[in-house]
This record gives C-alpha cells, sequence and structure tokens, in this order.
C-alpha cells in the first residue's frame, strides 16, 4: 500500500506547483487585473475544505498539499483583493 502514498505525493507535487508561477508572477508584477476574483475565492475555500477533509483523515499527502496550495491561493486572493 506504499504506492499509494507515493502516488498521493505525486499529485500533491504536480497540483500544487502548478500555483506556483502564478503567485510568483503576481509577486514580481504586483498584477492581478486579469485574474478572476470569483475564482480565486472559490478555489481557496475548496482547498482550505480538503485541508480539513485530510486532517480529519490523517491523509500526509492531502495535508501537505492542501496546506501549501491554500496558501499560495490566499497569497493570490489577498493581492487580488487588495490591487484590484
Amino acid at each position: 500500500m506504499i504506492y499509494v502514498e507515493y502516488i498521493g505525493f505525486a499529485a500533491a507535487l504536480l497540483t500544487t506547483s502548478a500555483f506556483l508561477p502564478q503567485a510568483y508572477k503576481v509577486w514580481l508584477t504586483r498584477e492581478t487585473g486579469d485574474l478572476s476574483l470569483s475564482m480565486f475565492l472559490l478555489f481557496t475555500l475548496g482547498v482550505g475544505l480538503w485541508l480539513v477533509y485530510g486532517l480529519l483523515h490523517q491523509s500526509a499527502p492531502i495535508v501537505l498539499a492542501n496546506a501549501v496550495t491554500f496558501l499560495l491561493a490566499l497569497y493570490i486572493l489577498v493581492m487580488k483583493i487588495r490591487l484590484g
């Protein structure tokens, strides 16, 4: 069953790292005009719930992926709200 955890960690790495370029671009440019506020609001709330779900199930891949993704999405969301 350890291979199941490896698959989970691989999925976590790929989906979480997908947000790094966007967060980095926002950090560099301080531009969020092309980003959807409603999408990032809904996404951040959803990832927060996935984080809670992972904690309740004590699933390390789900917790790790969603904790990092939540922070990245929250950063982008806060910047979107602040910068418009």
